[in-house]
């Protein structure tokens, strides 16, 4: 039976969104990959965005973590597999800290990972503290690490923050809120990475204020308990599946693509923006994205609508999510009412909306099986077709999203978690 391994870790949160997270969780990525530390970084619960970042900061892969969507086996797997290479794990969270069923909390208390509190400073002194004791001693079992402030104004500022904690809580240094470190963001979160020319000199600048404010040491090591041996039991051996990734497709999870390929599938990655016909696949995988951004271009490319089309036409896999399955619909119109018509393989048309339209996970009984994941969206769809199946969300968030069928072609808001039953997942790619 194999080992537990050890390594240091922290899991850093906040008392709610918006307290500047990602901007820690890299500048700390960043800083020790600086001082010649591997390190790996995880995100708590579903999210695209801030993974793209965190890879580009620490220089390795970035997974999920969580205990409904990926589970506890699952999620205990990846750490302990992280922890054979690396010096450092940073474990992002999602929301605050106690937000959710289940919550960052759930999740460090059931790996035993200290929690690094991010506390924004901003207009704040002596009270930061009664915050941070807040955080630490809500839940008495709760493993906490210390504090960390972020948007730190000058050094009276930050040594007025320190002296605020009490009961011996630590202090792991402040991050300035000088301009050039904040990361910028838009509707559906942070901006992608690959739109950020400035974004390696963001980060080591990051990582700079934060050096100078605190030590660099590591944190106490975190026992990882070898997971169970699990085997796969279907196989995608020699399919060649077409995965859109481009500017406008780009939410993929990485263990969904690490999944297909341990099951023999072969990807072939293409763009449907750019490129003016598709590989030679058998199945294609339209992933979420930013298609509202880009749907004149994506319209104006007509060689990649006819080779999709004739693809669906053939009868192969075609498995489209959010973004993705906006793009298989007659026509897409954005916030500013600007409409364009796209590939009309479902019927109906989509229009963004200024507000949010739903954010949930989700799991949906298909006939292949039950997957989970999550829906997180800011457009409407309108059609007449009726759903084969629709999502249920564990907390009772908005969303009960329908999944469309016609022939082999799948489309959904819903963003798939394939580990989450590699079975059912096979089955919607394999011809």
């Amino acid at each position: 039976m194999s080992e537990a391994r050890q390594c240091p870790a922290v899991l850093i949160a906040a008392p709610a969104s918006g307290q500047g997270k990602t901007t820690v969780t890299a500048a700390l990525a960043r800083l020790h990959r600086n001082l010649g530390r591997k390190v790996r970084v995880f995100k708590c619960g579903p999210d695209f965005l801030d993974p793209m970042i965190l890879e580009r900061a620490s220089g390795a892969p970035v997974y999920q973590l969580d205990l409904w969507m990926i589970g506890a086996d699952e999620s205990r797997r990846l750490l302990w597999e992280a922890a054979r290479d690396a010096d450092l794990i940073l474990i992002e969270g999602v929301m605050g800290l106690f937000d959710g069923t289940p919550s960052s909390a759930d999740l460090a208390r059931h790996f035993g990972v200290p929690v690094l509190a991010v506390i924004d400073g901003t207009a704040m002194a002596q009270t930061f503290g009664a915050l941070a004791l807040g955080l630490a001693r809500y839940q008495p079992d709760l493993p906490f690490a210390g504090v960390l402030a972020n948007r730190v104004g000058t050094l009276r500022h930050a040594q007025l923050l320190e002296g605020s904690l009490t009961e011996g809580l630590r202090w792991y240094g402040g991050l300035s809120r000088e301009r050039g470190i904040e990361l910028p963001s838009r509707h559906l979160g942070l901006v992608q990475a690959s739109e950020l020319n400035d974004l390696d000199a963001r980060l080591d600048a990051a990582a700079e204020a934060l050096a100078a404010s605190c030590d660099a040491a590591l944190p106490p090591a975190v026992s990882f308990a070898a997971p169970a041996p699990a085997a796969l039991a279907t196989s995608l051996k020699g399919v060649r599946i077409g995965v859109a990734r481009d500017e406008a497709f780009a939410f993929t999870y990485g263990a969904n693509l690490e999944l297909l390929r341990n099951l023999g599938a072969h990807l072939e990655f293409f763009s449907p923006l750019h490129d003016r016909e598709l590989p030679a696949v058998d199945s294609l995988y339209l992933p979420g994205g930013y298609p509202e951004l880009h749907h004149h271009a994506l319209a104006a490319n007509a060689p990649m609508l006819e080779a999709i089309r004739a693809h669906h036409a053939q009868g192969k896999p075609l498995l489209a999510e959010c973004g993705g399955m906006l793009y298989l619909l007659d026509a897409l119109t954005d916030v500013a009412g600007e409409r364009a018509a796209l590939l009309g393989l479902l019927p109906g048309e989509a229009t963004m909306q200024k507000r949010l339209a739903a954010l949930a996970l989700q799991a949906v009984e298909l006939p292949e099986g039950t997957l989970r994941g999550h829906t997180y969206h800011h457009s409407l769809t309108s059609t007449a077709l009726e759903p084969i199946a629709r999502g249920l969300s564990p907390n009772g968030g908005r969303g009960n999203e329908a999944v469309y069928r016609l022939g082999r072609l799948t489309a959904s808001y819903v963003h798939f978690y394939f580990p989450s039953n590699p079975d059912a997942a096979a089955a919607l790619l394999r011809p």
